[in-house]
């Protein structure tokens, strides 16, 4: 068996479940009695969520509402970059938060020394922004699965194309 084994490892947020997340969300938030008559809103703005609300307290309850919905529906919150809160119209405040996709050139790097520090015969590159592994044993492969999910990264991996 002299054929190569491998994977892809990349970073993606499953858009659909997170416009589930967002209307479960707004639901809760129709119905609280803390939010009645108050602006508040969640919206999917191509790469980026805008959430409003009337205040900052409001606000952070809106995000933690979100969070919750997110969770349940097995969204990581790592793939989240939160922006600062502004003020915006009507006496509100708006805070935008980027949706992180794909691996930046700095973490793959740091994913490729994970790989290349554990001494496993397995080789990695990057490729835009996924990085393939390949390595003739499947249990090697299966060893930097496992190396890389309990690695403290700031992003969430997924392991796609294991042949």
């Amino acid at each position: 068996m002299s054929s190569e084994n491998s994977f892809d490892i990349v970073s993606k947020l499953d858009i659909q479940e997170l416009n589930n997340a967002i209307h479960q969300a707004e639901k809760e938030i129709a119905t609280r009695f803390d939010f009645k008559g108050s602006k508040s809103s969640i919206a999917l703005e191509k790469e980026e969520l805008v959430v409003i609300s009337d205040d900052e307290f409001k606000l952070q309850n809106v995000l933690d509402i979100l969070h919750s919905k997110m969770a349940k529906r097995g969204i990581s919150l790592k793939n989240l970059d939160y922006g600062k809160v502004e003020p915006a119209a009507l006496g509100t405040v708006r805070q935008k938060i980027k949706l992180k996709q794909g691996i930046d050139q700095d973490n793959a790097k740091k994913i490729n020394v994970l790989i290349r520090d554990s001494k496993l015969k397995v080789k990695s590159q990057i490729q835009g922004d996924q990085i393939r592994v390949s390595g003739k044993s499947k249990d090697d492969l299966q060893q930097v699965m496992q190396l890389l999910r309990k690695a403290d990264l700031p992003l969430e991996l997924q392991f796609i194309n294991f042949r």
